[in-house]
């Protein structure tokens, strides 16, 4: 079995895509975990279908983590497959701003994106997405910092040293603390730069591993410290929200997203 693929990351933080529209390969865990292996494979944190959806819906996202197992909501994810779902020719020109627009359904639910710019001789450019409210009552102080769900559930910690912290070490443990997280969660650390941004970095549970960057621990991250102008190994974010007291509200998060490559799997069946 052939399968056409895309390759694209959001500040490093890089996926496999397939369009399912037409043709759905109904992939196994074993066999998507084979994709992602940075040895034996493509090569990536993890792996995006693109489907159909119902209307009003351009499109429906299905995330799986490098493991083979389906994730949960992606925020660097939802931006590449924007600018896949654009590709294919998905979506609409907003009449107020001239931009390309889509909505499509993740795993939490609908959401609506916007690619503000895109260099086609460079494939890179930068895309926006609305990310679902967050109940105020759901951002939690935990051990030394805070946990809170944007989509994907995330401990928020305050460290020093950002730099040479270990990351995979300390939040591995803090990844499988089985008492407070009994479905894992993803682990960031945070610093205050001396520019005014926010350092993170991030160990993703279903990757296992320090991701460059991710969409959803930025979010989270810009909502417990405040600072809604964020750098990652991969790149730099912006976040905006408005807190209304009972929920964080309009959500979105910009960053940068590239496309990488295609090719074809040859998958046995």
């Amino acid at each position: 079995m052939n399968i056409d693929f895309y390759k694209y990351d959001g500040a490093g933080n890089d996926f496999v895509l397939i369009d399912i529209r037409k043709s759905d390969p109904h992939l196994t865990e074993a066999q998507i975990e084979r994709i992602c292996h940075r040895r034996f494979g493509v090569g990536a944190d993890g792996l995006m279908t693109l489907g159909n959806a119902p209307e009003p819906y351009d499109f429906e996202m299905k995330y799986y983590n490098s493991d083979g197992r389906i994730g949960s909501m992606c925020g660097n994810g939802g931006r590449c497959i924007t600018a896949f779902a654009m590709r294919l020719g998905l979506g609409r020109k907003s009449e107020e701003t001239g931009r390309q627009c889509f909505d499509f359904i993740g795993f939490d639910g609908p959401h609506h994106s916007e690619v503000l710019f895109w260099d086609e001789q460079s494939s890179v450019g930068i895309v926006e997405l609305g990310m679902c409210d967050v109940d105020s009552s759901t951002v939690v102080r935990c051990l030394d910092g805070w946990f809170l769900d944007t989509g994907s559930p995330h401990y928020v910690q305050r460290v020093e040293g950002l730099e040479t912290f270990d990351v995979v070490g300390e939040g591995r443990c803090l990844r499988n603390r089985a008492d407070l997280f009994p479905e894992g969660t993803n682990v960031d650390f945070i610093e205050d730069l001396h520019d005014g941004r926010l350092f993170v970095r991030t160990y993703e549970r279903g990757v296992e591993d320090e991701t460059w960057a991710c969409g959803t621990g930025v979010t989270a991250c810009a909502i417990v410290s405040g600072n809604k102008s964020l750098v990652t190994r991969g790149g730099d974010f912006k976040v905006s929200f408005e807190p209304t007291g009972q929920a964080y509200r309009n959500v979105r998060l910009t960053g940068p997203v590239s496309f990488n490559f295609k090719g074809v799997l040859k998958i046995e069946n």
